[in-house]
């Protein structure tokens, strides 16, 4: 079997169950609301070409293709041609059925290669079973997204797939991944308010059970990731917990089902971060409050409380079990699988701390909460023979009248009486036990509205923006599908009329707005036929004749009922091709998406939603805060005017608006807040009625697509111009890509040139009055050439700028090298003079350490000697005293006896003892006297010494002086009378005798040498004299020590200066001699010579050695 053949066996398993066959499962992938749609698809006609939209306008069969067939059931197979005759086809499908059928009947089916594309727009052949099988075959490969031109169809896969988290946002807001997705819808949203200043909404719709409300969080996910940072987008979504508990239920369809409609729009500072948001909600089904139908909860709150409030809160508010509550015990229903409604109770505190409730609101919240559960358990009894009853005092009258604040006997006249006005006059009436019983729901239901608004209002302060708000907002609808019960009342009549008004927003915004937009601007466009629901909405608000005026003039009448209803709808409304009256109570309304069939029962009473004003008085007289506030807010809603004719006659005593006529003025207000913003739609499919993951129903697919308009937003988007853009912005978008002189034309003839540079065909794209218009891809690929050519751009200023910066840079390197180096130095000397110190203070310790090491040692073989010492000198002792006897007496244990010889040698060794101590002393004296002596001497001999260094420093003194005078006297001599020299050379000059003064001038030098060395031995001998003088008078005082007699070497050393003395005197004698024999040659040098002669031998005898 090939792989087409394997694709019709596939189709064909698709499921094919009929929409009315819905089961009462929910969904894990997002817990919803309502129920599937139960009209069925029999009043849709069964010819392709008669729905309008199936492009398949153009196709033979041919032998060997592909195409799809209907078969008997209903549902779509991929069938093989075999063969074609006229206008028969012989045609192969399941494996091994052959059929032979009418070749129109037949629509073809797509090439392999378009098999999962994400855009439905790009399928070659657009019909049903395409469609179908195109979101089958990306649902079971966990692709749920795809796109039907602007709007993303997202099938709820009723598992966990890994498409989410923050690698995805981040390649999301990066564009590297540009498939369908829930992120692509808010990133699209968040450019465009930034880009073109202009608010956006996403509106997020589908059957209960598909994934609204999952859909919704995944969207402000995105939002807050993206666009956070001030810290409220965590604010933002941390009320999801807080609406989902006291705005949910489980039904027979969805286990978190949503019974209001919320809008939440986010706000947006100037720089494009979230700065906060505010919430507004839609028709809140109050009657869940008070009844339940089997298989079904009441508000998640209630049985959260019940079962995570802390023991202390319990016993405030006297909580018992959620199956002691009677208004829990009619659906026999307490629990969801797989839910933990004591840790959702955690999340919801922690969820109300996070947007500032104080926790004295809280306790008023959860004081509010059990009073609506006990109101429940109230019980009437009669009291008197007219069926008049009045509540009974018991546990549960007294546990609301605590909790509320106010007194028993209050409560019990509120819940069994009722004030009218009648002729001015207050008249009190008393109740029967119905009237008493709708009288304590309506309580109930009122105070838990109430308390739900002040909760919304609640957080729409801690969300408020404030001063930060710029004006543009982004919004994001999350509100109730289609419904249609076994039994339809008010809510779903409600419910499905805005539906009704959004649908006509999407027709209006995706089909009216397009084809308008293309007649005003001149396009060429052949326009297109779509299915319109204006009739039915004419149905619901024509007036006087419509259902809503009908029902609330209705309303006002006292005597009115539910029958009179049901047949004054039949009797002006049988006319209209949307209505159709039943028997009984019961009209059917042919909707967009299908027929529903709606009971009147109740729809009176829930219409009017009146608390009487003894009840409002009862509320406004509780000491606790919240019913105070409720009062004072219901008030305020009966000053408004009721609608038609007052009840004058008697009733209630105090009128407001009516339910329908309340919703009503909140859906003309969506509808005129989602006309101010650009919208993006995402429709949600549910594939089967028992939320299991893996099955999908055809047809229940089908009808989904149908009622959500899908199939129409395709066939249009295809065949339209998707993307627009106004001349002057075209121009200023991409009017830099062409040359200057071109640029700067006007904005038509520039956006013609850069349409004509590019190549974009005619066919791609018109030219409008104001506007190009491009089908879809074009403006795509003008985007591509934009960021190329900014992106070289942007590589230039880079490579410029990068290198500008290295330069910088590489300056920057060399002056921090620099100051390193010098930082790094004066680092480097630092820790060297700290290692240094840290080595000598470490050398130091270690010469500690090892000294007291050494003394250790030291002291161990100290007394290592001393125990050794004792040893044998025990050992010794005990040898000598061997002679020794000691006996010891048993009377007196201290006596003994001494060995007679032993003691003689004892005596002896004393008198010898003695007499050596005496002569000791002897010689004691005798030294002291031999010292006394000594010390005389010694003074002597230092008084000798004195007066010799003394005389011995005069001579030197003397000798030092003649040698000074004699080196002076030789040298005025020889150069201080330079007129004598000359002299005695001109008289030698006359004479010729140069070889005489030559040999005069060498023995003068001569004589000058010998007094040199003179004067230098003269100085050595006198250094050395005196420094052995002094080292012996240090030997003698005792300051050097040696091994000599001072006494002897100081004579010595006398005779040796004695000796030298005369020595040095006979030696400087004769060089008196010899220099007296020179100047006596030189006699011939005249009188100055002479003079000079006796000059200097005056002074020289004058200073002669003494």
């Amino acid at each position: 079997m090939d792989s087409a053949e394997k694709s019709a066996n596939k189709i064909s398993s698709m499921g094919s169950g009929s929409i009315d066959q819905v089961d009462d499962d929910d969904s894990p992938y997002a817990r919803k609301d309502n129920k599937g749609l139960k009209s069925s698809i029999s009043h849709q006609d069964s010819d392709l070409h008669s729905r309008g939209w199936d492009d398949v306008s153009v196709y033979n069969a041919k032998k060997k293709n592909y195409a799809w067939f209907q078969a008997p059931d209903g549902k779509w197979e991929l069938a093989k041609i075999i063969s074609v005759t006229g206008t028969e086809s012989l045609i192969a499908f399941s494996e091994t059925k052959v059929l032979k059928v009418q070749s129109d009947c037949l629509l073809p089916a797509n090439p392999e290669i378009l098999d999962g594309i994400d855009d439905l727009i790009q399928l070659s052949y657009l019909s049903e079973p395409s469609v179908l099988y195109n979101l089958q075959y990306r649902y079971e490969r966990d692709m749920i997204y795809s796109k039907a031109g602007p709007v993303l169809v997202a099938i709820n896969p009723f598992k966990t797939i890994p498409l989410y988290g923050d690698d995805y946002m981040q390649a999301y807001k990066r564009k590297k991944i540009d498939s369908p997705h829930v992120y692509a819808i808010a990133d699209t949203a968040i450019r465009e308010m930034i880009r073109d200043e202009v608010n956006q909404s996403i509106v997020i719709n589908g059957e209960s059970g598909a994934g609204k409300t999952e859909t919704a969080k995944i969207a402000m996910q995105y939002l807050a990731a993206v666009r956070g940072g001030s810290g409220i987008e965590y604010e933002i979504l941390k009320t999801n917990p807080i609406l989902e508990g006291f705005g949910n239920a489980k039904t027979s369809r969805n286990d978190n089902s949503s019974r209001f409609g919320k809008l939440i729009e986010i706000h947006f500072s100037e720089i494009g971060r979230i700065a906060g948001a505010s919430i507004q909600t839609f028709l809140l089904e109050k009657s869940r409050v008070v009844q339940c139908t089997e298989g079904e909860r009441s508000y998640h709150s209630f049985y959260q409380l019940c079962a995570g409030a802390p023991p202390s809160l319990r016993e405030k508010l006297n909580l018992k079990s959620a199956h002691e509550y009677k208004y829990l015990q009619q659906s026999n229903c307490y629990t969801i699988s797989g839910v933990n409604d004591a840790e959702e109770f955690r999340i919801v505190v922690e969820a109300l701390d996070i947007v500032h409730v104080s926790k004295e609101d809280q306790e008023n919240v959860f004081s509010m909460l059990a009073a609506v559960l006990w109101l429940g358990n109230v019980t009437f009894q009669a009291v008197d023979d007219n069926n008049h009853v009045e509540p009974m005092i018991d546990e549960a009258l007294l546990t609301v009248a605590k909790l509320l604040g106010c007194e028993a006997e209050n409560l019990q006249t509120a819940l069994s009486t009722r004030k009218m006005i009648i002729m001015n006059e207050n008249i009190i009436k008393r109740l029967n036990l119905t009237q008493a019983m709708d009288s304590r729901d309506a309580l109930a239901k009122s105070i838990y509205s109430c308390l739900f608004d002040w909760l919304v209002e609640q957080i729409n302060k801690s969300l408020s923006a404030g001063k930060r708000l710029s004006g543009r907002s982004i919004s994001i609808l999350d509100i109730y599908g289609f419904e249609s019960f076994d039994v339809n009342s008010l809510e779903q009549f409600c419910i499905n009329y805005a539906n009704e008004r959004l649908q006509q927003h999407f027709n209006h915004h995706l089909f009216k707005l397009e084809q308008e937009e293309y007649i005003q601007d001149g396009i060429d466009w052949a326009k297109v036929d779509f299915e319109d629901n204006q009739a039915c909405l004419s149905l619901f608000e024509k007036k006087p004749l419509g259902l809503l005026s009908l029902l609330d003039e209705e309303t006002t009448f006292p005597n009115a009922t539910d029958m009179s209803f049901a047949n004054k709808l039949k009797e002006h409304l049988n006319d209209n091709p949307c209505f159709r009256g039943e028997r009984g109570k019961a009209f059917t309304v042919h909707h967009y998406a299908g027929e529903v069939k709606y009971d009147t029962t109740g729809f009176l009473e829930k219409n009017r939603d009146l608390l009487h004003s003894v009840a409002i008085q009862l509320l406004s007289s509780c000491t606790c805060k919240l019913p105070q506030i409720f009062a004072s807010s219901m008030l305020s809603l009966t000053e408004k005017p009721a609608v038609g004719s007052l009840n004058k006659s008697g009733g209630a005593d105090s009128q407001k608006l009516s339910v329908t006529l309340k919703f009503k003025g909140q859906l003309f207000q969506l509808m005129q807040r989602l006309g101010n913003t650009r919208s993006h739609f995402i429709r949600c499919i549910k594939p089967n009625n028992s939320h299991a993951s893996g099955i999908y129903d055809q047809q229940l697919v089908l009808q989904q697509l149908k009622c959500c308009g899908v199939l129409e937003v395709v066939r249009i988007s295809r065949s339209g111009f998707p993307t627009r853009m106004t001349h002057q912005k075209f121009a200023r978008r991409y009017g830099f890509l062409l040359l200057d002189h071109v640029a700067s034309q006007d904005p038509l003839s520039a956006s013609v040139a850069i349409l004509q540079q590019f190549n974009i065909l005619p066919e791609m794209y018109q030219v409008g009055y104001t506007k190009l218009f491009f089908r879809t891809g074009q403006i795509g690929k003008l985007e591509d050439t934009r960021n190329r050519t900014l992106n070289g751009i942007l590589r230039v200023q880079s490579c410029f700028r990068g290198h500008k910066a290295r330069l910088i840079l590489r300056e920057m390197k060399r002056r921090i090298f620099t100051l390193q180096s010098f930082v790094r130095g004066q680092k480097d000397r630092k820790e060297f003079a700290i290692l240094l110190h840290r080595h000598r203070a470490a050398a130091r310790i270690q010469k500690r350490i090892k000294a007291i090491n050494v003394r250790k040692d030291y002291k161990k073989l100290y007394d290592a000697s001393d125990v050794i010492q004792a040893v044998i000198r025990g050992w010794l002792v005990r040898k000598s005293t061997e002679g020794t006897c000691l006996q010891r007496f048993k009377g007196n244990k201290d006596d003994v006896v001494v060995n007679k010889t032993y003691l003689a040698d004892l005596q002896r060794r004393v008198l010898k003892a003695e007499i050596g101590l005496r002569e000791k002393e002897e010689e004691k004296e005798m030294i002291q006297q031999r010292i006394q002596q000594y010390e005389k001497r010694w003074s002597d001999y230092e008084q000798k010494m004195k007066s010799m260094e003394e005389l011995w420093q005069k001579q030197m003194n003397s000798l030092q002086s003649s040698l000074t005078l004699a080196k002076q006297n030789l040298t005025v001599d020889d150069f201080s009378d330079p007129s004598v020299n000359l002299t005695s050379a001109n008289n030698f000059s006359r004479r010729n005798s140069n070889d005489a003064a030559g040999a005069s001038s060498n023995e003068m030098s001569a004589g000058l040498s010998l007094i040199s060395r003179l004067a230098e031995e003269f100085e050595q001998r006198s250094h050395v004299f005196g420094d052995d003088a002094q080292f012996l008078v240090e030997v003698k005082s005792g300051q050097a020590e040696a091994s000599l007699n001072p006494e002897e070497e100081l004579g010595r050393l006398k005779q040796s200066f004695e000796g030298w003395k005369k020595d040095f005197g006979a030696r400087l004698r004769e060089t008196k001699v010899i220099l007296n024999k020179l100047s006596s040659e030189e006699g011939g040098s005249g009188r100055g010579g002479e003079k000079v002669k006796k000059n200097w031998w005056g002074r020289l005898n004058s200073s002669r050695v003494n």
